[in-house]
């Protein structure tokens, strides 16, 4: 079968306003899949775990041709839990678009093609996926890509600045991929948060969800 045939398992594809990473406030397609290994206490997209609509690469290739301009963001759920999405990937690659892919760390990043800008979440304590993390992962990533913690509490984030200031330089030396560190909503507030990037002077960047502010009441398709 060739790739385009391939068949992806969708929750929803919606162009938006990119509302975290780097790129937050660009146009944006999201590609979001079906399907997560994990299950994080905080998680707002648990609609993602049942089976979504299978497409074809080609049709998910034709929908993100109609907004030429934007980035692609492929996520989920959980976008590695298919092996089809590395041929999309790909596919994405090869027509020249700008692919983010944002990932959970649970998953051999060693697949995922060149270029493709990888955002993995490394899941902290009280996400209570932490022990589920792939740690050889940071391995893969590149000044290109970013590592995004979730924080609910003091004690995340302390386990985030353990792992900035000893194990990031040991593991890939400098520089060193963007660091986000953004707050759950009702477990943290922002400017707590923010008093503490300060006040340990972290090289890093405070992470607000810029979608959630835009559209308060809406869940899905921002």
């Amino acid at each position: 079968m060739a790739a385009a045939d391939l068949p992806i398992k969708i929750s929803e594809l919606f162009y938006s306003i990119q509302g975290e990473s780097t790129r937050a406030g660009l146009p944006c397609v999201f590609i979001r899949l079906s399907g997560c290994n994990l299950r994080c206490h905080y998680c707002d997209s648990q609609y993602t775990f049942p089976d979504g609509e299978s497409r074809s690469i080609s049709a998910i290739m034709a929908y993100a041709a109609h907004y030429p301009d934007a980035i692609i963001e492929i996520t989920g759920g959980e976008p590695l839990c298919q092996p089809n999405t590395i041929f999309l990937l790909r596919e994405l690659k090869e027509a020249g678009r700008t692919v983010l892919l944002e990932t959970n760390g649970s998953l051999d990043l060693t697949t995922v093609p060149d270029g493709v800008v990888k955002i993995m979440d490394l899941k902290c304590p009280d996400s209570g996926m932490s022990d589920k993390m792939l740690f050889t992962n940071l391995q893969r990533l590149t000044p290109a890509d970013e590592l995004k913690f979730v924080l609910s509490s003091r004690r995340d984030y302390e386990w985030a600045v353990e792992i900035i200031r000893r194990q990031l330089p040991d593991a890939l030396g400098t520089p060193l991929p963007a660091l986000l560190l953004s707050a759950v909503p009702d477990k943290l507030e922002a400017a707590v948060l923010a008093a503490w990037i300060l006040e340990d002077k972290l090289p890093v960047r405070l992470q607000l969800q810029i979608h959630k502010i835009i559209w308060p009441q809406t869940e899905r398709g921002v």
